[in-house]
């Protein structure tokens, strides 16, 4: 199982990621592609073990709006470090579709990138294998404070001000 590091501590992964050509495994909580999901949603539900949902960039994440509830992860696939649709999606997610479970973000995801992809409602990543999880852990305070509005601290630095 890969590190993962998921509320600030690494952990083992529990989850296994499917491909969409991937056998579904008769046990085991399994992340499946969105694809796969639109087309096996029924018996992905009925399964006993958890299931998750994988978004990729293109992927749009209101069709997985009515669902939410039911997933136990949303990943969210980084195909480069440069591609940053994966912060809008996340953000879709937790403001506008209300998702409260594990958002995770996978592929191309570096340490430098933690403190952000936090501040747009991740709270578990994957890095990339050449990546140290235990010293990626700091990435997550490297600032002390943010000057904007955010999924996790919805009013910014001067609003927070004013009101002390």
């Amino acid at each position: 199982m890969a590190n993962l590091i998921k509320n600030g501590r690494v952990l083992a992964d529990r989850w296994h990621a499917l491909d969409a050509s991937g056998a579904l495994p008769a046990s085991g909580d399994v992340v499946v592609p969105l694809v796969v999901w639109l087309a096996e949603r029924d018996a992905l539900l009925a399964r006993e073990s958890g299931v998750g949902v994988m978004l990729l960039p293109n992927d749009e994440p209101a069709v997985l709006a009515p669902d939410l509830a039911r997933l136990g992860v949303v990943s969210v696939h980084f195909p480069t470090f440069t591609d940053g649709r994966g912060y809008s999606t996340a953000r879709l997610l937790r403001e506008r579709y209300g998702y409260r479970g594990e958002l995770r973000a996978v592929g191309d995801v570096l340490r430098d990138q933690l403190f952000y992809l936090s501040r747009v409602g991740f709270d578990a990543f994957a890095l990339r294998d050449d990546q140290d999880a235990e010293s990626a852990v700091a990435a997550l305070s490297d600032f002390s404070e943010a000057y904007q509005a955010s999924v996790e601290r919805p009013q910014p630095l001067f609003r927070r001000r004013i009101a002390h």
